[in-house]
């Protein structure tokens, strides 16, 4: 399913308009004090330029594979010149140059991978009345072929309030693309009634007029509803650094996604980041939790890299399956939103002690028989008692991580009984599978199987390729 969703990545559309900033990395070394002053003295050995802000919003959808049209304001300056030819390279057009205006630059200044300065250059002078007409005449043309309106309003001018009135007129009635807001006061997008807006806790606080809670998920827990009116928007997603995130919605309770914890210094970009991932995934038809899961693990890709960074699909892919291998409560919730879906749940288990062409020849088919293929993998306990002295030849976390690594597995899930009941009844399979050569009623588990609804199959058996023959033939 997962590759399913980053598959209609490609498919989607994406305006994203908002205040963009040239995001710059000075690294060096330093091995004295300045004599002027008590800072260090760094010798800047590298100097790296990477597309911040909106912009970066804009890098992330194109490297998640979505056709990206950006809508901001640069000045004539070598900084908007290097954002322009940045962005020129990725296919990402649309920037209004305005020679009256300064870029804005975030430098940030490193030696050995500290941050020890940082200056920016802004520019807070208000829009022009030409330059807004040519972000509002971008939106217009842009809208009728877009699925996905980002905004991205940090305050640095390019959202005022006639540019916000045509971002919400053209995301009204249905009919157009969805609107999902990042602002640093979502409160000004009330009036949009936004498919989504993700602000930080920060911004939470100061929209709620509320600060200094030591609980911050059970403050803003209990403060949902609040925050939702405050917003104006179908649900709402604040963000909390190493906390993770928790997604509110109306008659709901709030969804929480987790994070690893990273330095400060690593952190920088993964909110756009998870905004982009977030809102390409509702795009791309996925419901929120699981658009709010898929972010939540492109961010703890970039945090993982220096500079101003992004994540690509390959990336997400790649952190992604692993996470297959899911809790009881997780399988069940899962599994409940793939029925919602329409989805047909197929179901089958083993052990997979030593995984071969028979194993793989039997879970594709499997996974052709449905939408979801869930497999089952017996415990380290369960295949000692199975399969005897000596077994299993691999631990249950090698079996499982090669099991994730096959595109045909959608879940995961460990048992310890000698028998999948518990886990049959949990997920009430549309079709339960097993390899072998023997009949359908012969399968221990089919009774339980035709009670709980499903349909019971035995496919294909492959000769000669057991686990037990390979390992005999090892030690013979």
């Amino acid at each position: 399913m997962t590759e399913e969703t980053l598959n209609r990545f490609g498919d989607v559309t994406a305006v994203v308009v908002g205040d963009v900033m040239l995001d710059s990395w000075l690294r060096g070394h330093s091995d004295r004090m300045a004599p002027e002053a008590p800072v260090p003295v760094v010798a800047v050995e590298e100097i790296e330029d990477q597309p911040g802000g909106a912009a970066n919003a804009a890098v992330n959808l194109a490297a998640l594979g979505a056709r990206v049209h950006m809508v901001g304001v640069t000045g004539a300056d070598p900084a908007g010149a290097t954002l322009n030819a940045t962005l020129g390279r990725l296919d990402i057009e649309g920037l209004v140059i305005v020679r009256s205006r300064r870029t804005s630059v975030k430098r940030r200044v490193l030696t050995d991978g500290q941050i020890v300065a940082r200056y920016d250059e802004e520019d807070g002078s208000p829009l022009s009345e030409a330059a807004e007409r040519e972000v509002i005449d971008q939106l217009v043309t842009l809208a009728p072929g877009a699925d996905v309106i980002i905004a991205c309003d940090y305050g640095g001018g390019v959202c005022t309030p006639a540019v916000r009135q045509a971002v919400c007129e053209l995301t009204q009635g249905g009919r157009g693309p969805i609107l999902v807001v990042d602002a640093h006061d979502a409160g000004r997008w009330r009036d949009c009634h936004a498919k989504a807006v993700l602000p930080n806790y920060a911004e939470v606080a100061r929209l709620l007029g509320e600060n200094g809670h030591t609980d911050r998920v059970g403050f803003l827990s209990a403060q949902s509803e609040r925050l939702l009116d405050a917003t104006g928007a179908e649900s709402v997603v604040t963000t909390l650094d190493d906390e993770g995130t928790l997604l509110h919605r109306w008659g709901r309770e709030p969804y929480r996604t987790h994070a690893t914890p990273a330095p400060d210094t690593m952190s920088i970009g993964a909110g756009d980041t998870f905004t982009a991932t977030f809102a390409l995934c509702l795009a791309a038809g996925t419901d929120e939790e699981t658009a709010a899961d898929v972010a939540q693990a492109a961010a703890s890709v970039v945090v993982n890299r220096p500079g101003t960074a992004v994540c690509t699909r390959e990336d997400l892919l790649g952190v992604l399956r692993p996470d297959i291998a899911l809790s009881l409560d997780q399988l069940a919730g899962r599994i409940a939103r793939d029925r919602a879906e329409g989805r047909r749940v197929v179901f089958t288990n083993g052990c997979f002690d030593v995984l071969h062409r028979g194993h793989v020849a039997c879970l594709e088919e499997a996974a052709r028989l449905g939408d979801v293929l869930v497999v089952a993998v017996n415990s380290d306990d369960g295949v000692a008692r199975l399969k005897g002295s000596g077994r299993p030849i691999n631990t249950c976390e090698d079996r499982v991580a090669v099991l994730a690594a096959l595109g045909c597995v959608d879940y995961i899930a460990v048992f310890d009984e000698d028998s999948p009941e518990e886990l049959l009844r949990l997920v009430r399979p549309d079709l339960y599978v097993k390899g072998g050569d023997y009949h359908p009623d012969m399968v221990p588990e089919a009774d339980l199987v035709r009670e709980l609804g499903g349909e019971v199959r035995v496919l294909g058996y492959v000769p000669d390729l057991s686990t037990t023959a390979i390992v005999n033939r090892i030690r013979g």
